[in-house]
């Protein structure tokens, strides 16, 4: 593809991407949450922390036009028992820590969450500045998980254990006391992320955490549910799932509701499904299935994976995997490198 096909290509991704709620979906108030229901909760891998099953997503947080809105939605979280919050130093430019340090910062509820970003860097100078720059904007002097962010190109890994790459800026963090523990995230193809774990074996070394795709398509298309979670368990290695909804765009095929997608999401083994969450309606209606949760039944998961088959196949719902529409370090390359927002 040459140079102004690309720069077509990626002008429609954006064009098409998700900019706010999506049509149909709920508004604050329109779900009744389960009376004294208690948020379920998971053991995060081999660490023995414990987290709720829901996590919330950070990229979100940085849609409300209003700060205080996006607190807001994080302080109900918080209240419904999600102790798990999710977040990234590209997000929004750093809007989406910002907010969510301002939302830990009043009444000591950092005290009361499992803190998670992630980092773009693959130097270790980029990763080191970057990870700085996280703490300050969350307001902490630790983050319980940083994790090497869009690991999507095959080459990634062996950027992340090279000579000054990023690896060697998170391990001296760690022993800083600046960071606990230490993972990564990917949502292009399997592949990949098995690359990335056997690099890190061959280096000596265990990742904590992996975030991957856990979704009604995955199965049928690149399935990181069917590869790497099964890799992933040898090692004990903790698994964080994401685009139960594909940022709505899995609703598009018009084959499944919300409900479903979240129920058969946190219905596999992972230690936490986390979601994107933009208004009070949609943070509602996460949380009424993770407090009332029940997992999908065999035969009823299977009913489902048959009914989204044929759309799934080619991965068109899936775009995260199919184009660049939602990779970020491919838009901005210079997250790379430096610490430049």
């Amino acid at each position: 593809m040459g140079a102004l096909a690309a720069a077509a290509a990626l002008r429609r991704a954006r064009a098409d991407a998700p900019k706010g709620p999506q049509r149909g979906a709920p508004k604050e108030g329109d779900i009744k949450l389960p009376a004294g229901a208690v948020m379920p909760m998971r053991t995060l891998g081999r660490t023995g922390v414990k987290v709720s099953l829901l996590g919330l997503g950070g990229f979100h947080l940085g849609i409300p036009k209003d700060d205080k809105e996006a607190v807001r939605i994080v302080h109900a979280a918080l209240d419904h028992g999600v102790t798990f919050l999710d977040n990234c130093w590209d997000y929004n430019r750093g809007k989406s820590e910002e907010r969510m340090g301002a939302a830990l910062a009043e009444g000591g509820r950092r005290a009361k969450v499992f803190l998670m970003t992630k980092l773009d860097g693959r130097t270790r100078a980029s990763a080191a500045e970057q990870l700085e720059q996280s703490l300050k904007r969350l307001r902490t002097d630790a983050i319980d998980l940083v994790q090497v962010h869009e690991v999507i190109r095959m080459e990634d890994a062996e950027r992340v254990f090279g000579p000054n790459g990023t690896m060697e800026a998170l391990v001296a963090a760690k022993k800083a006391g600046k960071l606990r523990f230490i993972g990564f995230t990917g949502h292009k193809d399997p592949a990949i992320h098995l690359h990335m774990l056997e690099t890190a074996a061959r280096h000596g070394f265990t990742y904590d955490t992996v975030q991957m795709p856990v979704n009604v398509m995955d199965a049928h298309y690149k399935s990181f549910t069917r590869t790497v979670i099964p890799r992933a368990a040898k090692t004990e290695t903790a698994v964080l799932g994401m685009k139960s909804l594909g940022s709505g765009i899995i609703l598009q095929s018009g084959l499944v509701e919300a409900r479903e997608c979240l129920r058969f999401s946190m219905s596999q083994p992972v230690s936490v499904q986390i979601t994107g969450c933009d208004t009070m309606g949609v943070l509602e209606q996460a949380l009424s299935i993770a407090l009332d949760f029940k997992p999908l039944p065999p035969a009823d998961e299977r009913q489902l994976l048959a009914r989204t088959a044929p759309a799934a196949a080619d991965g068109h719902f899936e775009k995260f995997k199919t184009s660049t529409q939602f990779d970020g370090t491919t838009q901005n390359p210079k997250w790379l490198e430096t610490a430049s927002i």
